[in-house]
């Protein structure tokens, strides 16, 4: 527990005890003590913490909100709260100010947690799996998968950091109707290399890298295929391709800094008979009836608009019926929460999913999915439509190329998934205040500076200040810096609990500004030596604290820029 919460955890006992202590006298009646919150107010003005105590006791109490917060008050043992003074304000907040001495006993703790300071153990070991990007195996990663894979890197590794025991999967999805366009698409581009006259299927994939992929198997077997049975030939086609696209799929995910737990087949359900096996589960509830030759799952029972076809008619399960089988093989392995993260096409699949986890018997909340909005890459002001290589749609490659890995995970990940995101190229190649990914990494490139500056001047930079020397940061812009950094382990609770990554950008983005502004008005190498010590250990604190939030971000902190 940070220094701030057991600060916040102190102040709460007091006020349960003080309530307590009002009731024992009689002055406030009350059979029990309501839950009530303690947090920071919304204007600053109005203090460092304040409690809603006195308006939650109001119904058993029977006395205004007012008359109740004046009785807490008086019986509030203070020693050891760091509280400075109690106002009861509006209709009966107590709003309370801290001695603002507090703040420097953050240094010593982000200086003794190092890479740990922020962490909490809010996820108790819990088993948690993210799945995410999942994209089909017939192309190259596209800007929604940019977008997908950011987002769900950066939760994961927020959930570990919270105490949860996370696993990453990519699902892939090597079955199907998509695999079987996809070996149609090979098969005609191998014929047309060699000549044949064929027509290209109207469902097939257009980018140029099947006929990437269909050379090169030409290059290794040349026509050996030609004269082969249609089916056993789009067989050996899409056997090659399908490993040729996943293995670039894994380089291009690790190059983006994401690497995968768990690759899991879709084909494998299929394959072991587990397709099969859950349907029969959903049958014996109840839960599947037949209509018109096809098996069918009641997902109306569940808030879906109409039940859905679980088995073809020709006998062909569904990519639903797979899906279920998947989402249930997840619970099976004993994962307490299961979280996804699908594009917001999907909305209308999240009902029917958690309905299927509900008729087999499991939490349908342990299911959470995240829906992402789509990407608007722009260019010179306008949206950028097309791609050379996929022929339809920017790659993660290609804007890994353009703006690096640390620039496209940031943008991605600054903003609610719910939100649409405005790529702006320009902007995220640019070296100015304006881009956010800049902003950040040059103020940790500037706390380096000011590091490698102190040694070259003869400083102890190893030295860490004292208590009396701490108590020198006491400017308005030291204290503004402290308290933020102060901040870290109650965002990463909030954060986690809410599985929102983009709070964190959000947060190391507030911590440069603060930092740049104390930058700009206080110099840190002065010539007095406990008030240099000092400064010196604010900045290597703040360089801690922004390196560890951009490493739960997937980006890199420099040391030059």
């Amino acid at each position: 527990m940070s220094l701030y919460e057991r600060i916040k955890d102190k102040i709460y006992n007091n006020l349960q005890q003080a309530a307590l202590k009002a009731q024992a006298g009689g002055e406030i009646n009350f059979t029990e003590l309501p839950p009530f919150v303690l947090e920071e107010p919304r204007e600053k003005q109005h203090g460092d913490l304040a409690t809603n105590l006195a308006m939650v006791l109001t119904k058993q109490a029977k006395r205004s909100p007012r008359d109740i917060a004046k009785i807490i008050v008086d019986h509030l043992d203070t020693e050891g709260t760091w509280i400075t003074s109690c106002e009861i304000a509006g209709p009966g907040f107590i709003n309370f100010r801290l001695d603002p001495a507090w703040l420097t006993g953050v240094i010593p703790e982000i200086l003794a947690q190092g890479k740990e300071y922020g962490s909490v153990n809010l996820g108790k070991g819990q088993k948690v799996q993210v799945e995410f990007v999942s994209a089909n195996p017939t192309g190259l990663l596209h800007m929604g998968n940019a977008r997908g894979a950011a987002l769900g890197d950066s939760l994961a590794s927020l959930l570990a950091f919270a105490g949860y025991e996370v696993t990453r999967e990519f699902y892939i999805n090597d079955a199907g109707n998509q695999i079987y366009n996809f070996a149609l698409s090979l098969e005609a581009r191998y014929l047309q290399l060699l000549g044949q006259q064929v027509e290209f299927p109207e469902e097939g994939y257009h980018g140029e890298d099947i006929i990437e992929t269909v050379q090169r198997i030409i290059e290794r077997d040349g026509d050996k295929y030609l004269h082969m049975e249609a089916e056993q030939r789009r067989e050996v086609l899409v056997k090659y391709a399908l490993e040729e696209k996943i293995a670039a799929i894994k380089d291009t995910l690790l190059e983006f800094g994401v690497n995968y737990d768990v690759w899991f087949s879709e084909q494998s359900l299929h394959d072991s008979g587990y397709v099969q096996e859950t349907i029969k589960l959903l049958k014996e509830k109840g839960f599947v009836y037949e209509k018109d030759e096809a098996l069918w799952f009641k997902s109306t029972l569940f808030g879906d608009e109409k039940d859905e076809v679980l088995i073809r008619g020709n006998g062909v399960p569904t990519y639903f019926a797979a899906d279920i089988a998947y989402h249930r093989h997840k619970f099976e392995r004993g994962f307490a929460k299961v979280i996804n993260i699908w594009g917001a096409d999907h909305h209308g699949h999240v009902a029917r999913m958690k309905g299927a986890m509900q008729a087999l018997g499991y939490d349908p909340d342990s299911l959470q999915v995240i829906l992402m909005q789509l990407v608007r890459l722009i260019q010179d002001g306008e949206v950028v439509r097309m791609s050379k290589r996929s022929g339809r749609y920017i790659t993660l490659k290609e804007l890994m190329d353009e703006v690096g890995k640390d620039a496209a995970r940031f943008f991605f990940v600054l903003r609610d998934p719910d939100s649409t995101v405005e790529f702006d190229l320009d902007l995220a190649k640019s070296q100015s205040a304006d881009n956010p990914v800049y902003y950040v990494q040059y103020a940790h490139a500037r706390l380096c500076s000011i590091l490698r500056q102190a040694v070259e001047q003869g400083y102890d930079t190893e030295r860490e200040p004292s208590e009396q020397e701490l108590i020198l940061l006491n400017s308005p812009e030291e204290l503004e810096l402290l308290k933020k950094l102060a901040d870290l382990p109650g965002e990463i609770t909030i954060a986690a609990s809410l599985t929102e990554p983009h709070r964190l950008a959000r947060y190391v983005m507030d911590l440069a500004s603060i930092f740049h502004s104390f930058y700009n008005s206080q110099r840190v190498l002065v010539a007095d030596e406990h008030l240099r010590t000092a400064r010196l250990g604010l900045i290597k604190a703040t360089r801690q604290v922004i390196a560890n939030v951009l490493h739960i971000l997937g980006v890199s902190a420099p040391e030059r820029m």
